[in-house]
C-alpha cells in the first residue's frame, strides 16, 4: 500500500498551506537530515530526495513532498507545518482512501494493473484477500493492501501486469 500512501499523502499536501521558499536551491534535502515545522519542534527525517519529491519519514507516515515545499532555517531544512499536523492530515486521507476502496471493492468490478493493463473483474472477496478472475478464466488472489483505488476511482493492483505474471507462474513451478 505504499504507493496508495504516497500518491494519497502528496494530495493531501497540494492543499496544505505551505511556504514556498525562493531560496529552495539553496536548502540542504540530504537524506538523513532533519525537517523542523513550523513550531520549531522536528517533524521527520528526509529517507529519499529524487530532486523534485523529498520524503519524510514522521514515524507514523512517509511522506512525500514537493522539494519546493521547503525552507532553510538555522538548523536544517523547514517546512511550514507541524509534526501533528502533517500525521493527522495524512492519516484522515489514507481512512478516506481506505473507505472509497472498501465501497469499491464489489463482485464483478474490473481491476487494472499498475501500468494501466486489464486484470480482470473481482470473482470472489474472501476475507483479506481479493480474487480476481482474468479474461482467459485464470484467478489471480491479491491481498487487500495490493490494492487501491487509481486516479480515475479505477480498483488498481500494485503491481504492473508482467509482475504479477511472473509471480503467477513462478507460484505454478514454471
Amino acid at each position: 500500500m505504499k504507493f496508495a500512501k504516497l500518491f494519497i499523502a502528496a494530495a493531501a499536501l497540494a492543499a496544505a498551506p505551505v511556504v514556498v521558499h525562493a531560496q529552495a536551491a539553496e536548502v540542504d534535502l540530504s537524506v538523513g537530515a532533519t525537517v523542523i515545522g513550523n513550531d520549531g519542534n522536528a517533524v521527520g527525517s528526509i529517507i529519499s530526495n529524487d530532486g523534485t519529491t523529498v520524503v519524510i519519514d514522521t514515524g507514523m507516515h512517509q511522506v512525500p513532498l514537493g522539494a519546493d515545499s521547503f525552507g532553510q532555517g538555522e538548523t536544517g531544512p523547514t517546512i511550514n507545518i507541524t509534526k501533528t499536523a502533517l500525521d493527522e492530515m495524512v492519516s484522515a486521507q489514507l481512512a478516506e482512501a481506505s473507505a472509497a476502496l472498501e465501497a469499491a471493492l464489489t463482485v464483478g468490478a474490473p481491476v487494472i494493473t499498475y501500468d494501466a493493463q486489464e486484470l480482470g473483474m473481482i470473482d470472489e472477496i474472501d476475507g483479506s484477500n481479493v480474487i480476481v478472475k482474468a479474461a482467459d478464466e485464470q484467478l489471480v488472489t491479491l491481498p487487500l493492501d495490493m490494492l487501491a483505488l487509481d486516479a480515475n476511482g479505477q480498483i488498481m493492483a500494485l503491481a504492473n501486469l508482467a509482475d504479477i505474471q511472473a509471480a503467477l507462474e513462478a507460484q505454478a513451478g514454471g
